[in-house]
């Protein structure tokens, strides 16, 4: 009987070495590394590289092939294209350049530039219900009031 004592009470150290080093090297887990910065939207875009240079606002939507968003987004922006908004689709696939030199690394990626080139817009992702349409609109007025005064 005292070597079945002894047994029990030598299993019984054994697992609380065993939860102690697993709660200890559970503690010293490095934290997860840092995450580099996701969904950067371009300041400028060089309007040449792009049809329609002489239409005041150029709204571009960077895009991939397997992006469903931005399925629904190429349909949704061809909405607001008309005498003073060029829209534009650049899919990854086929212009990769593009997406490399604008930085583009999330889809859709929703740009919307002055005559100059300078993003006055920018969304990642797809936008909320109205929210570009209503931003585009403003962005519109503005140049429009802004062009009427200078001249």
């Amino acid at each position: 009987m005292i070597w079945g004592v002894e047994r029990l009470i030598i299993a019984l150290i054994l697992l609380a070495v065993a939860v102690a080093v697993a709660y200890t090297l559970n503690r010293r887990r490095p934290d997860p590394p840092t995450q580099g910065r996701q969904g950067s939207i371009p300041e400028q875009l060089d309007r040449n590289d792009f049809d329609d240079t002489d239409v005041p606002w150029l709204l571009v939507v960077f895009t991939a092939p397997a992006c469903d968003a931005c399925d629904e987004m190429r349909t949704k922006v061809a909405t607001v294209e008309g005498d003073d908004v060029a829209v534009r689709i650049v899919n990854r696939d086929e212009h990769p350049t593009l997406h490399e030199r604008y930085g583009i690394d999330t889809v859709p990626t929703t740009v919307v530039v002055d005559n100059q080139g300078v993003t006055r817009l920018g969304i990642l992702g797809p936008p909320r219900t109205g929210e570009l349409w209503d931003a585009l609109a403003t962005l519109v007025e503005e140049g429009s009031t802004t062009s009427d005064s200078s001249g």
